[in-house]
This record gives C-alpha cells, structure tokens and sequence, in this order.
C-alpha cells in the first residue's frame, strides 16, 4: 500500500463533506415530495447536467474503458456504443424535452399521461415498469458495490485491517466488507437530503475528479516525451475495415487472446449490430433510473434538452483524459506494472489501479482515490434516490396511502432509502462477479426494455397492453438468451430479441382497445411529438383548427447525426492531445468547431420553436 497520511486525510475529508452535506439539506429536502425526490424543480439545468454527468463516472466502467483503449486504440471510442453512449445526443435533440412536458415524477408516473390512469393494460403497465426499474436500480447498486470493493482491495490489503476487526471475514468477501463501508457515506447523505444533497456531492466530486483526471493526463504526457508506444499498426487509427486489422503477436501475443475472446475480429460486423441495436434503444429513450429522474427535476422541457447536451460536453473530454492518460503509462510500463492474475495471463482491468498506485504521487494518489470513490457514490445515491422515487412515488401513494402528509412521505423515503441499499449489498453478495451482474442488467433487463419504449412515442396505436406484453415477453426472452447463450454472443442476436419483443407489442396492442381518445389527444397537444399520430392529430385539430404538429423530424434527425459527430470528436481530442497527433488534433477541432456552429442555429436557437 502507497497510501500515505495525507492520502488518508484527504479521503476522510470527503467522507465527512458528504455527511455534512446531507445534514445541511436535511431540512430543504423535507419540505415536500418533489423538493425531496426533485429538488424542487428548482435546480439550474447545467447543475443538474454536472450531476448527471457525475454519476456516469463510474470505477467499473473507466476500469473497463482503459482496459479496451489499451487492447483497440483509437477503434475503442466506438465499443461504448453498446450501452449507447450516444443515446445523450437522441435526449438533447427532442426526447429529454418530450419527457418533461409530461410533468411526472418517475418514468411509471409518467405512463398515465400516455396511457390513462384506468383501461385495460393499465395496472400491469404500470407494475412492469416499477419492477424493471426496481430490479435495474438494485442491480446497479449490486454492480457498483462489488466493484468498488475490489478497487479498494488493491491500494488497502486486507491484511493490514484484519487485526483492528473484531471479527472474521473469508478472502472471498474482504471488497463486500469495503463496499460495505463507504455505502453508509453515499446512504446517509443522499436518503437525508434527497435530491439537493446528490447534485452537491456530484458537483464536489466533478471537481476532484477534474484535477485528478487532468493531473493523470499531464503525467502520462511528460512519461511519453522522447518514447515510442509499442502498439501494432492500425493501433492510432479510428477507422476500421471488416476486420479489426490489429495484431499483436510481435508485442504482447496475451492482446490477441483477448480481441478473440471479446468477439470482435469482424469488427464491422460487430459495429453494424452494436448501431442497429443503439439507435433503437436511443430512440426508446432514458431507462427509468438517475438519468431519467434528472431530466424530470429541470425547470422547463427547454432546460431538459440542454441539461442533456451538458453532459456529453463536461464529461467525455475529462473521462478521456483519465483513459488515455492510463493508457499511455499502461503501454510504457506494463512489464513492471505487474498485471498479472493468479492463472499468470495478463488482466488488463488491473491498468487504472496498478497505474494509480505506481505513478501518482503522495497527495494526488488521495485524491484519485477520493474522485473515484466519489464516482461510486455519486452514481450509487443517485441509483437509490431513483429506487426511493419509484416504491414511495408509484406503490405507497399510488395503492397504499394516497393522502399521506409530507411528514410520512419523507420517513418513509428514509425507510425505503435503508430497505434498497439493504437489498442492493444483499444482491451483491451473491453475485459471482461485476461482469455478471453487468451482463444480466445489459443484456437481459435492457434487452426487453427497448421495443415497448420505443413505441410508446410514436405510435398512437400502440396501448398499455401492449406495453405490458412486449416488456414482460421482451425480458422473459432476454434471460433466456442470456441462459443459453454466451455472453460476447448475445449481441448478435439482439435482432430476433427485438422481433419477439416488437410481437409482442404489437399483437398484445391490437388484442385490446385503443386507449381512451381523451387520453391520446391530451399526451399528443401537451408532448407534441412526431411520429405515426394521425387519427389523434386529426381528433385535436378537429377542436383545434389553430393547432400545428411538430413537423421537426427532419431537422431532429439532422441534428442528431451532428450531435453524434461531435460527440465522437469530444471523445477523441484529449486522446489526439495527449499522444501528440498534431494533425488528427487539428482536424478534430476543426469538426467540431464547425458542428459547434451549425448547432447553435439548428439546436440552441430553435429550443423555444418546438
């Protein structure tokens, strides 16, 4: 262990400003619900951006992010499309807008505006989404605890803490034991002071996180003065053919074994599914967790759109830098950087601690750790205020308690804050892994998620039924292909996955009714969205000759290939900077500068027309 008293201090400091944090916004917070689960709707849209930003910086995946840029080079800015990182573009162009004309509080709450608050398909709809939600939220909690622990494991060895514990704990369960530990700090500050307390710590840790990211890029740019990176050629290259084209067999013959087992040697053909499966969940829009809540505690739908755009903007150069910077001392200093498991084969998930531990100096190595903790508890607050929104929001008021005063919402929001993070450590106990638990979540819950989600927007057809029957038969078949398949396998088959669950929208909406017209024309005049509305335009212009559709689908898809350019462009400049490629660097600026332009006339000046 490297970690030295003023490490030590700086890490305590920050535990102890998140408690104080929440005590300080206790009394804010419990003013009402939505003060609590919303901030009021109160909070500026670039805090909420920030925030928002702040809780995607998660240590497992910038663990797994440096090990791809090390592996892929340049080709790894275009693997994280299989979340999609790109959905951000899809939010800040229309659908973060369309989302918070809505007004509701939580993605179910939001279902009544679309479908009713009575009919056939109603209550099941509804009850789909509250335990997707729930089981997404309780398996992001399970994913981040596990994998914090295990980061923390490396800079403290359990063997230096077993004798100040009064009791036992087998290998196995030492990062449970850390995970444990600074899930209190995240609990207590953000089930005390909800949603003001989270943004806050997301912006305290932003900060940190910047320096530390920045202070890592700076090292990893003096290291490489003078030097060369042994990478095979292809290696500096965004663009790719069929076939990945790179071949290590000459520098570390261990890369090739991995590129082989990830499943991504027909490297076009993997891009082809990963952007076929990304546009559609894009266009299904935010998944009902921290992402989504943030969206509807803006202001306005116009603070929405922009508050969606911030993130891209203040997170993936500063993320980049991190990666690229861990990257580069990754190449020079592998062999001495011991990255090694105990069958003997190359663990590349080991780059970020094992360069952390090796290269920053007392100080900057506290306050690292104090950002990446900070990421973990950033996205782990907002995970449970998520969860607290949906039990409190969608099951205690909407069929136990519709009248309860404010005094009981916010005891039990504690209640439930404690039950959640209970049953989240729980959950990461008996989980084999982070990569397991990240697969079940990716490919089983999101797999089912997008046909349903995507329909509900732009088809008025499409009925809560239908909504029920496409989510449930979607995951049910998801799980099952996550059973019987492979997991590097499963994205080829996410186009059947989408075809049953597409049926089963499909066949379970015209099984029943349309929903109530009523219903219909007061979703479409208030969200006003494009799609397949006809019949219902046709009702609202009826009453309303006056009334215009919005004709801005063109000009919404426009921007959204410009948004995912410039997207790509934020991604890779730091890394151009940093490994001093002068003229990809200049030609970056250049697209970006330019896209920069035409946005702010296609985009920004056009947020208030539509």
């Amino acid at each position: 262990m490297r970690l030295h008293l003023i490490d030590l201090l700086i890490i305590a400091a920050y535990l102890l400003i998140t408690v104080l944090i929440g005590l300080y916004y206790r009394k804010k917070a419990r003013q009402n619900k939505d003060s609590y689960m919303l901030g009021g709707r109160s909070i500026p849209w670039y805090k909420l951006g920030l925030s928002d930003a702040s809780d995607m910086f998660d240590i497992s995946g910038t663990m797994w992010m440096v090990s791809l840029c090390f592996v892929y080079g340049m080709k790894s800015i275009w693997i994280p499309w299989l979340w999609p990182v790109f959905n951000q573009v899809f939010l800040m162009m229309y659908l973060s807008r369309w989302l918070r004309r809505s007004n509701a509080s939580t993605g179910a709450e939001w279902l009544a505006t679309r479908f009713g608050k009575t009919g056939p398909g109603v209550t099941a709809s509804h009850q789909v989404v509250i335990a997707f939600a729930l089981l997404s939220c309780l398996g992001f909690l399970a994913y981040g605890f596990v994998g914090l622990g295990k980061f923390i494991e490396i800079f403290v060895p359990w063997e230096l803490v077993r004798d100040y514990v009064p009791f036992v704990v087998a290998p196995q369960y030492v990062p449970h034991v850390y995970g444990i530990v600074f899930t209190l700090f995240a609990m207590f500050y953000s089930i005390i002071g909800g949603m003001h307390s989270i943004v806050l710590g997301d912006m305290i840790k932003y900060a940190i996180m910047t320096v530390a990211c920045f202070s890592i890029a700076i090292i990893a740019y003096i290291q490489l003065q003078g030097k060369q990176l042994a990478v095979p050629e292809g290696w500096f290259n965004p663009f790719f053919g069929w076939r990945l084209g790179l071949d290590w067999s000459r520098l570390i013959p261990e890369v090739n074994s991995k590129i082989a087992s990830d499943g991504y040697s027909l490297f076009g053909l993997f891009f082809m599914m990963m952007a076929f499966k990304g546009m559609f969940a894009s266009l299904a829009g935010p998944a009902p967790n921290y992402d989504m809540q943030k969206i509807l505690s803006t202001r306005s739908p116009e603070e929405a759109s922009k508050m969606s755009g911030f993130v891209s903007i203040i997170l993936l150069p500063i993320r980049y830098s991190l990666i690229i910077g861990l990257t580069v001392l990754g190449l020079l200093y592998y062999r001495q950087m011991n990255l090694t498991d105990s069958t003997g084969s190359i663990d590349f998930e080991r780059i970020l601690p094992a360069a952390i531990n090796n290269f920053l100096p007392t100080g900057l190595l506290g306050l690292v750790l104090t950002g990446l903790l900070g990421a973990f508890m950033g996205t782990f607050s907002g995970t449970v205020n998520a969860a607290q929104a949906y039990i409190v929001n969608d099951i205690y008021l909407k069929y136990l308690n519709p009248t309860a005063t404010t005094r009981q919402i916010i005891s039990l929001n504690y209640v439930v804050g404690i039950l959640v993070v209970v049953v989240g450590v729980v959950l990461g106990f008996f989980a084999k892994d982070v990569n397991s638990v990240l697969q079940f979540i990716v490919s089983a819950l999101y797999g089912g998620y997008i046909a349903s989600n995507m329909l509900k927007w732009y088809w008025w057809r499409f009925n809560a039924t239908g909504f029920f029957w496409g989510m449930l038969i979607g995951i049910v078949a998801a799980m099952l292909f996550g059973f019987f398949i492979p997991a590097g396998n499963l994205l080829y088959f996410f186009p059947l996955l989408f075809v049953i669950s597409l049926a089963g929208s499909v066949v379970g909406s015209y099984a029943t009714p349309p929903t109530d017209a009523a219903v219909l024309t007061n979703f479409y005049r208030t969200v006003r969205p494009w799609g397949f509305w006809g019949p219902v335009h046709a009702q609202v212009v009826a009453g309303d000759p006056s009334f215009q559709p919005n004709r801005n689908f063109r000009l919404n898809m426009f921007n959204v290939v410009l948004g995912i350019i410039a997207q790509l462009c934020l991604t890779i400049l730091p890394m151009y900077l940093i490994l001093m490629q002068q003229l990809p660097l200049l030609i970056t600026v250049g697209i970006l500068a330019v896209l920069v332009v035409i946005l702010k006339k296609t985009w920004w000046d056009q947020l208030s027309a539509y």
